[in-house]
């Protein structure tokens, strides 16, 4: 009901990495974050433009915190005024754009030398699917170690698929919730100013397994980060880096299908947000965009594709592996949320089963596999030493 947070229980954190190659620059930028809107990106990049930066170079990735700044009280285009989908508020949104430019251009002054590795790890017993009849699941953990030249880790960039919904809406205070909390385990474990990085994956469907049994929201999200932070950071030492020579990235337009509702949407998010159909039809062409984008960044053996939106699993495992094969990256990661939150994206045959995805899920029944199709098609034209001609 956009009441405001009562309190700051743990800090939440934009963090940017900036990767330069000759004239090349490329901003990587996680954020303790539920989402973006449509258009944030459009306004920030205005503010950076002057510094070299533009849509193409720069990747935004939020966690998907479940207790952090209202993605609505951002959106430009929000002059709805109703409480249960969230009241826009200017400051916030010009607080926010500071900072994100801010964190973006501190990181352009500190250029270093790196060397770089990344790894992947199958875990079991971590994620679930939460869709029932659906036991899609993705297991990898994908660790990126960055080092400065004197093998010292600079960064720890994780990469795991799985909703932070520990925290619910009685939680009032800020928090990364368990991301924030992995993040900061990898940190107080390293002796060497290390800065941990998560972005999510493909999570739309897929939601933590609680580590503990009758505990709170806040005890849950603590333990689950911290026996994750505890597990990356053992995996994180053995990973054996080198040199870093190519730095590519690409941009795909995704003209996106029609805006509608799925007929379950008056149940569940009609109910929620004390809108009628009239209402919502009107609401889902104000808010969301008529296309979006995929930006696919390629730095050593790893390659994050960014997806614009809550996608699941099925379709993300899609995607990892059609982009590895057609690009022969050796790792390839979904960036989930990237940039601007537009919908969740199924299957054509999970979307017609129903649920609380498909009633969340605002381009019909084709948006996951136009998604899908047009990432794997402009992979083609990638390589692991550069963009194709």
């Amino acid at each position: 009901m956009s009441k405001p947070a009562i309190g700051i229980h743990d800090n939440i954190y934009a963090k940017a990495i900036v990767f330069k190659n000759h004239e090349k620059l490329f901003a990587l930028v996680t954020a303790d974050m539920q989402s973006f809107p449509p258009y944030f990106k459009t306004q920030l990049v205005d503010t950076l433009q002057e510094f070299g930066w533009g849509a193409e170079n720069i990747l935004l990735l939020p966690s998907h915190s479940h207790s952090s700044v209202e993605m609505m009280s951002i959106h430009i285009k929000n002059n709805l005024n109703i409480p249960q989908i969230g009241i826009f508020n200017s400051n916030v949104l010009k607080l926010m754009i500071k900072n994100f430019s801010n964190v973006i251009l501190e990181a352009q002054k500190n250029l270093q030398p790196i060397t770089m590795g990344t790894i992947k790890q199958e875990l079991d017993g971590w994620n679930r699917n939460r869709r029932e009849g659906n036991s899609i699941i993705d297991k990898d953990l994908v660790i990126t170690r960055i080092n400065r030249m004197d093998n010292s880790p600079l960064a720890i960039l994780i990469n795991w698929t799985a909703h932070p919904t520990f925290m619910g809406p009685e939680d009032m205070e800020f928090s990364g919730g368990w991301p924030g909390e992995l993040q900061r385990t990898i940190e107080k474990l390293s002796n060497s100013n290390t800065t941990a990085f998560y972005y999510n994956g493909a999570e739309g469907d897929q939601s933590p397994t609680p580590r503990l049994h009758n505990a709170s929201n806040l005890e849950q999200a603590k333990a689950y980060g911290a026996d994750l932070g505890k597990l990356s950071w053992d995996l994180s030492k053995n990973i054996k880096t080198k040199p870093v020579f190519n730095l590519q990235y690409h941009q795909v337009d995704l003209p996106l299908p029609a805006r509608s509702w799925h007929p379950e949407f008056m149940n569940t998010g009609g109910k929620e947000y004390g809108i009628n159909s009239d209402q919502a039809n009107y609401i889902i062409n104000l808010l969301f965009p008529d296309s979006s984008s995929s930006i696919m960044f390629n730095v050593g053996n790893l390659l994050i594709v960014g997806v614009p939106g809550e996608m699941a699993a099925e379709l993300g495992k899609n995607i990892k592996e059609k982009v590895h094969n057609n690009t022969e990256i050796e790792f390839v990661t979904i960036g989930g949320l990237a940039d601007e939150w537009i919908s969740y994206m199924l299957s054509k045959e999970e979307y017609e089963r129903g649920g609380y995805e498909t009633s969340v899920s605002f381009y019909g029944p084709t948006l996951g596999p136009l998604v899908v199709s047009k990432i794997i098609n402009a992979s083609e034209s990638i390589s692991p030493l550069g963009i194709k001609n």
